[in-house]
């Protein structure tokens, strides 16, 4: 882990230094066609969604009724490591690749890399990550 720290530029980890709401919120929008979020708590800003990830997330608007076209200008969308009620996706951690983590989504079967910043959230890769998307209101 140290390598993949230094390769990519991310500091070591501290407790300060990771999230620890049990519940944590993104706001997703589609930046020149890719899914991103700017978060100012951690430092990122127009962090992409790769690598099957935005497939996952179209998917799982679509299924809950909330337009493509109406989340591109930005989204609610929730997650933590265990679950919490109105939870739409079950990630499940299937293995690590160069410095970021494999997931499965349970209910469409599609699978998608969440990259390094997943370490500004959490300490070390959830076995599970359970996310609910709505409208911003």
């Amino acid at each position: 882990m140290i390598g993949d720290i230094l390769r990519y530029g991310f500091q070591a980890l501290t407790p300060e230094k990771v999230n620890t709401n049990s519940i944590m919120v993104l706001h997703p929008t589609k930046v020149n066609g890719v899914w991103a979020f700017d978060d100012p708590t951690t430092g990122l800003v127009r962090e992409p969604f790769v690598s099957g990830i935005p497939e996952i997330i179209e998917t799982t608007l679509q299924n809950n009724g909330i337009p493509v076209s109406e989340a591109a200008k930005g989204f609610n969308m929730f997650f933590a490591a265990t679950p919490f009620p109105g939870v739409q996706v079950t990630l499940t951690w299937l293995s690590e690749e160069g410095g970021g983590n494999w997931y499965k989504c349970e209910e469409t079967k599609q699978e998608g890399w969440l990259c390094p910043a997943l370490f500004k959230y959490f300490a070390q890769a959830p076995k599970t990550i359970y996310v609910k998307c709505e409208r911003t209101k």
